[in-house]
């Protein structure tokens, strides 16, 4: 038997390549080991079948911006360890190639406040964090709120214009009501605490919020748990 070798060698052996180009044919999905796609440049092969997939790129992978349904429960740290392969939602699957490099270095831009599930924004792509973080003050963030009490089309006129609550003017906000027990919230910029207190100023007593749009930027019908590529043509 074969000793075990790299498969970034084996393919150097069986190309001619380069490391590098090795590492990109591999690290982009584009190797398959007895028909098994395999992303990792130290994978050890010995008499494995080795082939390179039609269309193959030697290519650096594109940075990508992943959208997730974060659930209660759960912190933004904790969402990114859920990001992989198999919660990918599946109605959004179709014409992506998933990729194992696309889970690394992924940093949270306009991170949901602690008691928030809904939209979460991961990113590995420098031009979408900053642009994000340098327009962060006028996206509007739109949620919806499970609430308890009553509210009136007046109290939500008065939200728009700006209310003040213990001396304090809060920022304007656009309200109304989803359902009987939910409302549809739209704010710029909110910090913690803020989305608790415009309601509190309405008298109503927040049980549950979830963040659906950041921008230009809609989750979608996304399962909680699962997440979706952000595709090029959206923007924030």
């Amino acid at each position: 038997m074969s000793e075990p070798t790299r498969l970034s060698k084996h393919l150097i052996e069986q190309l001619g390549c380069s490391r590098r180009e090795a590492e990109l044919y591999i690290e982009g999905g584009w190797v398959a080991v007895d028909g098994v796609v395999v992303e990792q440049p130290q994978f050890k092969v010995t008499g494995q079948r080795v082939e390179l997939l039609p269309g193959a790129r030697a290519d650096a992978l594109e940075p990508v911006t992943l959208l997730l349904h974060q659930p209660a429960g759960v912190d933004a740290e904790q969402g990114r360890a859920t990001l992989s392969l198999s919660t990918l939602s599946e109605a959004h699957s179709e014409g992506v190639r998933p990729l194992h490099g696309h889970f690394n270095r992924l940093s949270c831009v306009a991170p949901l406040e602690p008691r928030a599930t809904g939209m979460q924004v991961f990113t590995q792509d420098w031009r979408a964090s900053r642009k994000i973080e340098a327009d962060l003050r006028k996206l509007e963030q739109e949620y919806i709120i499970e609430v308890r009490g009553e509210a009136s089309a007046q109290a939500f006129e008065r939200l728009a214009r700006g209310i003040t609550r213990n001396d304090r003017e809060l920022p304007k906000a656009k309200a109304s009501w989803q359902n009987e027990t939910h409302l549809r919230l739209v704010v710029k910029n909110p910090y913690p605490g803020l989305i608790s207190e415009l309601c509190a100023a309405l008298r109503l007593e927040v049980l549950g919020m979830r963040r659906i749009r950041l921008g230009g930027v809609s989750m979608g019908k996304l399962p909680a748990g699962q997440w979706r590529y952000v595709a090029s043509s959206e923007r924030f």
